[in-house]
């Protein structure tokens, strides 16, 4: 299904899109049709097991969530084989996150729903990030998508912000006080979970970094458009 998505991006939806610009929109693309959609899945896969916890058994349709997600991520991560293969971090970052979602679905079969709720986490804001994508990717020679790029940002980092940087820690906290306790242990291996706290912080801490350097080059750009009126006056 998604690469089949990735196909009509390349040729149908962004064939008017210069070649250089193309594989980005068409992984925006798949990202459109993963994220929302995953993070909305996932919430109802937790929601409908009222047995759930950091222990508990995956359900079938946890799974199929967690199945849908590593199609997604397999997908993209063929995509920066492909065109980017010098993309060290993205490449790391899904190999790290399908060995989250491999080991929870095929190994552990356990502590699904510690891992879709950071999947919610991490998806709940794909749809600014991917508009954000494709307009940035575009703000140069077209006006409409540089409004869309001035509009969307303040609000977009504001919101990314606040789910990575308090929302996903906390609950990261709350994983680590369940799991070190050892009440999982009999089901998810401490070597196990200890991995999945480790990516989980690394991509956390990254994704801070990341929206941070934004802030600071929306702060410069507005500073320059202050100046810049302030020289015309």
């Amino acid at each position: 299904m998604f690469f089949t998505i990735y196909l009509i991006a390349h040729f149908i939806v962004f064939r008017n899109w210069s070649p250089k610009l193309r594989p980005e929109a068409a992984s925006c693309l798949i990202s459109l049709a993963h994220g929302t959609p995953a993070a909305i899945l996932a919430g109802i896969a937790i929601f409908a097991d009222h047995t759930h916890g950091f222990a508990s058994i995956n359900t079938h349709f946890q799974n199929i969530v967690l199945e849908y997600s590593i199609a997604y991520f397999l997908m993209d991560l063929c995509h920066y084989l492909t065109f980017y293969p010098k993309d060290y971090l993205f490449i790391g970052h899904h190999l790290a996150t399908l060995f989250v979602f491999v080991t929870c679905r095929y190994l552990a079969v356990h502590g699904a729903y510690a891992i879709l709720i950071l999947l919610v986490l991490a998806e709940i804001t794909s749809l600014f990030q991917n508009i954000w994508t494709l307009a940035c990717a575009r703000r140069s020679d077209s006006e409409i998508a540089a409004q869309v790029f001035d509009l969307l940002s303040p609000p977009f980092y504001a919101f990314y912000s606040v789910v990575r940087g308090f929302v996903a820690p906390l609950f990261v906290y709350k994983m680590i006080v369940f799991y070190s306790s050892g009440a999982a242990d009999n089901v998810v291996p401490r070597w196990l979970w200890v991995s999945w706290i480790c990516v989980v912080v690394i991509a956390i801490s990254v994704s801070v970094l990341w929206v941070s350097s934004n802030w600071v080059q929306l702060y410069r750009e507005r500073m320059f458009k202050v100046e810049k009126e302030k020289k015309v006056r």
